[in-house]
């Protein structure tokens, strides 16, 4: 058996296979304001088409539809037919809340209440 495919048969399914990852992934992967779509992922990196995005390099923010993940520091890995691989260097979980630099009092007021002045 021989695993040798003309050269339009291997596009044809290079990209049957770009559409579906595009139709059922919601994940993304946001630079300088731009938004690509992620093929897949996995847990030390991730892979994007390298067709329609380009070359991606330093700090990057990942999201699931509008909800932001993560914030991470990515270097390129490698090239696969027709994507471009990609490792974290570093991954931060996106949070809603800024960090604190002081430790929080568990019985620490929650709100301060005016006094009545008669005013």
């Amino acid at each position: 058996m021989t695993t040798f495919l003309p050269k339009d048969v291997q596009a044809g399914l290079d990209a049957a296979r770009r559409a579906t990852g595009r139709r059922r992934n919601r994940l993304a992967v946001e630079v300088d304001g731009q938004r690509y779509p992620v093929l897949r992922m996995w847990e030390k990196g991730f892979a994007v088409d390298i067709a329609t995005v380009p070359m991606l390099r330093g700090l990057v923010d990942l999201y699931d539809g509008a909800h932001h993940l993560k914030r991470c520091l990515i270097v390129a890995a490698s090239q696969e037919a027709f994507e471009m691989q990609y490792e974290f260097k570093q991954m931060t979980e996106a949070s809603a809340e800024q960090p604190l630099d002081f430790e929080r009092r568990e019985d620490a007021p929650v709100a301060l209440l005016a006094r009545d002045l008669g005013i």
